[in-house]
């Protein structure tokens, strides 16, 4: 009984070694003794209050678990957003209506200026003294070790677009200050997402509990779902596969470093649309929605269709607050091309490479020209520029590294590449391809660059897919309808596509801020010249075999991934009408087969970085 209260002190304390994951037996106990305490106020019939103000202390004391102190962080975003939406709307109603809109404007800007300053801190530090430094020969450093609050990405832009719903006078403002606190900081999305909109998510803390016995089983499914992606699929393919390839390229052969891509690809969404399963299941226990923020994301036939399928909360978070309001489809102004020259200009100091300094002059000629010459084009081009603004600050979003932004512009280019080609003919579509290719494989053979190598091979591989296409079906269905072959064509190119871009996602991703920039780029060019080598087909039996049981769960869970989207509502829902002995019996058996795969050291969510 002595080491009782040392025991309780450990328990409520924060330890670092042993955060509140949803892959961690810890975060269960800790669930089913907040589920007790719920169910027994929603039985209680006491007012919601009650419960938001449970389930926003209780949240609290999760972030407090995951992050320390840094919890009050969220607690002052919490109170400046509670503060500011009251304060917008009292503008509102105020007789002063000469000064009331301006006001209100410098409310919101305020609030989205310290959201966004804190974030920048904590965040960026790193990177733009980097940048400064590059750019002007200095040598400053930072003082202290500045360590990145877990999920901070996701309170900011949660708190920002609430700040601008309210002032736009979308949705009104919370007036208790434990009901806003609870939608800010609702624990099973705080940490990775999905991003809450406040639309959607404010209008549920005045309904009260329900939880059908339907409900219950796809809650159930949902949680299973998400522990079955994360610890099976994605843990076990960085363990044994992705992880060692990207620690060291150089070791690993072309045909290695390039399976390590498309694997990461199912890694990746396997581990963050599995946290986004779980907390979806673990919301919905408690009677709460959550946004889908994943549609079978590799079924996209083109990169546009992606980002329309891929972390959906965010994309549609950048449509709404970056991309409309820098003029969307409508105009470009000065502030989108100001922010293209910025980004770029940026870059091309950090890099310190010639020929992209060249390509980034060569960008702003053409844009000028363009905009000079071709009138009619400009509201095309300013679209095109705020397309690109927004894809290369969704990278950064990511991280504050070269390597997202590059990742980033490259998703942008993808899809400027595509609104162009599906405007195209098939001739000119033949002649453009053609002619890329011509002019890479003329560049691999002058230069012998990995880079020209790989790129060559992979245009040189699309033209004669697209030969092929056009030989099996007649020239208007390549512009207008899409035969199987062709949606299966498309759909592998995407995936290759988006694949090749998260090399530079991954090389990013689990560093230190104050060295990712230099580490990421190393790893990154390291990977292109690996692949871009020359590749012994010989080899690839012996590597397959070797590595067969990351191949083959890759394969099933691709298999799996393209499945029939009415097929796996359908099991989803047969699993929901399991009796309830039944569906104990999954649940056991479930939990055996994932704990069969659990490594020695559990891999932390990706998207907890971010």
């Amino acid at each position: 009984m002595s080491d009782l209260p040392t025991y309780l002190l450990q328990l409520l304390s924060f330890d670092s070694q042993h955060p509140l994951l949803f892959t961690q037996i810890h975060f269960w106990v800790f669930f089913l003794l907040v589920f007790a305490g719920f169910s027994f106020i929603v039985t209680r019939r006491w007012r919601l209050t009650a419960r938001n103000a449970y389930l926003f202390f209780v949240s609290l004391f999760f972030y407090y678990k995951t992050s320390g102190l840094f919890v009050l962080l969220l607690v002052f975003s919490t109170l400046l957003g509670w503060w500011l939406g009251i304060r917008m709307d009292d503008l509102y109603r105020s007789s002063l209506i000469t000064h009331r809109s301006s006001r209100r404007k410098v409310l919101m800007a305020v609030g989205v200026t310290l959201n966004l300053l804190m974030l920048g801190f904590f965040k960026y530090a790193y990177f733009f003294t980097d940048i400064f430094n590059a750019t002007f020969g200095t040598e400053y450093s930072i003082a202290i070790k500045i360590l990145l609050p877990v999920g901070i990405s996701f309170f900011t832009f949660q708190n920002i677009s609430y700040i601008v719903d309210v002032y736009k006078r979308k949705i009104p403002h919370v007036a208790n200050i434990l009901d806003f606190g609870f939608y800010t900081s609702f624990f099973p999305q705080l940490v990775a997402g999905p991003i809450l909109r406040a639309d959607q998510f404010v209008p549920q803390l005045y309904k009260p509990f329900f939880l059908g016995r339907r409900q219950f089983g796809v809650a159930v499914f949902w949680i299973l779902n998400g522990l079955v992606k994360k610890l099976v699929l994605s843990d076990y393919l960085a363990v044994n596969f992705v992880d060692r390839v990207f620690e060291n390229p150089l070791l690993y052969t072309p045909f290695e470093n390039f399976s390590a891509l498309m694997l990461y690809s199912l890694q990746v969404y396997a581990d963050f649309s599995g946290y986004t399963d779980i907390a979806i299941g673990v919301a919905m226990l408690m009677g709460f929605y959550l946004p889908t923020n994943f549609n079978s994301p590799y079924k996209a036939q083109n990169p546009t269709d992606f980002w329309r399928r891929w972390h959906m909360s965010l994309s549609r978070w950048l449509r709404d607050y970056l991309y409309i309001p820098l003029g969307g489809n409508r105009t470009a102004g000065w502030l989108s091309y100001s922010l293209l020259a910025l980004i770029l200009a940026i870059a091309a100091f950090r890099l310190h490479n010639l020929w992209f300094a060249l390509a980034v002059v060569a960008v702003f000629v053409a844009i000028g020209l363009l905009w000079w010459l071709r009138p009619s084009h400009r509201r095309t081009l300013g679209t095109n520029v705020n397309n690109m603004d927004t894809m290369l600050l969704g990278g950064l979003w990511h991280g504050a590294s070269f390597n997202f932004i590059t990742w980033g512009g490259l998703n942008g280019l993808g899809i400027l590449v595509h609104k162009w080609w599906s405007k195209r003919t098939w001739r000119t579509r033949f002649v453009a391809l053609g002619s890329v290719t011509a002019a890479l494989w003329l560049l691999r053979l002058l230069t012998h660059a990995p880079l020209f190598n790989m790129l060559s091979f992979i245009t040189l591989v699309m033209l004669i897919g697209y030969i092929i296409l056009a030989l099996t079906a007649n020239r208007s269905s390549l512009i207008t309808h899409h035969s199987s072959l062709s949606t299966v064509w498309s759909t592998l190119l995407t995936f290759v596509f988006i694949s090749f871009t998260r090399l530079f996602f991954r090389s990013g991703s689990n560093l230190d801020p104050a060295e990712a920039n230099e580490v990421a780029w190393r790893t990154a060019t390291q990977m292109v010249h690996q692949i871009g080598s020359h590749w012994n087909l010989a080899q690839v039996p012996d590597i397959v075999g070797h590595y067969w049981a990351p191949f083959l769960l890759f394969s099933l869970g691709m298999a799996v991934h393209w499945l029939p989207a009415r097929f796996k509502r359908r099991y989803r829902l047969w699993f929901a009408r399991m009796p309830l002995w039944l569906m104990v019996l999954a649940v056991v058996a479930t939990v055996f087969v994932v704990y069969q795969f659990i490594t020695a050291d559990l891999q932390p969510f990706i998207y907890f970085q971010f």
